[in-house]
């Protein structure tokens, strides 16, 4: 399994996809920050509504991903994340909510899944966690947003249980992916942060909570792929990017390097 940056014909890197997913059935991308019409400090594909950037440049920049993609912008289906971990089924009353106004996103929302062909699923990341999963037997794709509250509500293995729910997804032929995130390298959290993910997962805390030099580090890579495996996802069926956006800032957006005033990345799905 692998995690492929895809370069236009100048050598800038536009979109990630994971071998995992099967091209046949669905199509998924992460994006990068290359490509857009976003003036600085949200330079340059930004498709983020809610950052502060110029709507307009946001709405041409979601075009123009799409487009790349093949996909259907004014199917494209976005939530206001929150933080949390609710999870909404989007059908053809859902679709394209969101893709104009974040005033018209589906609200407090950190998970979308769909079983509809041709329904774009799109959230935003800059430095949290993009989790990716797709039923090839059932046809239906999920996208949740694991950040570091997200994560410690176990928002990726309910997405799992969601599928289940909706789509009868059983999680053994469930394929995943982790995309680009903050890694454990990064993110340096407080005692607090750190003492609620002991407190949710004890089983896990050795592999997810790093202490060196008298600072706490937090692996939100290693944590949603416990999740999903614990969920009952196979180990190889999950791929993991390994790539940390405070790294590699000038590729991804990243909140924690760049501060507030920055662009966000997507991961989209859709079912063919």
């Amino acid at each position: 399994m692998a995690f492929l940056l895809h370069k236009d014909d100048n050598g800038a890197e536009r979109y990630g996809t994971f071998s995992v997913f099967p091209e046949d059935t669905v199509i998924h991308a992460i994006s990068a920050r290359f490509g857009g019409m976003s003036q600085a400090p949200y330079d340059s594909m930004n498709l983020a509504l809610h950052v502060g950037d110029d709507a307009a440049d946001v709405i041409e920049n979601r075009r123009r991903f799409l487009d790349m993609l093949g996909l259907d912008f004014n199917r494209l289906t976005t939530p206001e994340q929150v933080h949390g971990d609710h999870i909404v089924r989007v059908g053809d009353v859902e679709a394209g909510r969101g893709r104009f106004s974040y005033a018209d996103a589906i609200s407090a929302t950190d998970a979308l899944m769909t079983d509809v062909p041709g329904v774009p699923l799109m959230l935003c990341f800059a430095d949290c966690t993009p989790i990716l999963l797709f039923d090839p037997v059932h046809r239906a794709a999920a996208v949740a947003h694991g950040g570091w509250k997200g994560t410690v509500r176990s928002i990726a293995a309910k997405t799992v249980r969601a599928m289940a729910d909706a789509f009868g997804t059983r999680p053994e032929d469930c394929l995943a992916a982790i995309g680009p995130a903050i890694g454990p390298c990064c993110y340096e959290v407080g005692g607090e942060v750190a003492e609620e993910f002991r407190k949710a997962f004890p089983q896990f805390a050795d592999e997810i909570i790093i202490e060196k030099d008298g600072k706490i580090h937090l692996d939100l890579w290693n944590i949603n792929r416990l999740q999903l495996e614990e969920a009952g996802i196979l180990p190889a069926h999950v791929d993991v990017a390994g790539v940390c956006t405070s790294c590699h800032a000038r590729t991804f957006f990243s909140y924690r390097a760049e501060g507030p005033a920055t662009g966000r990345i997507a991961a989209v799905m859709a079912v063919k």
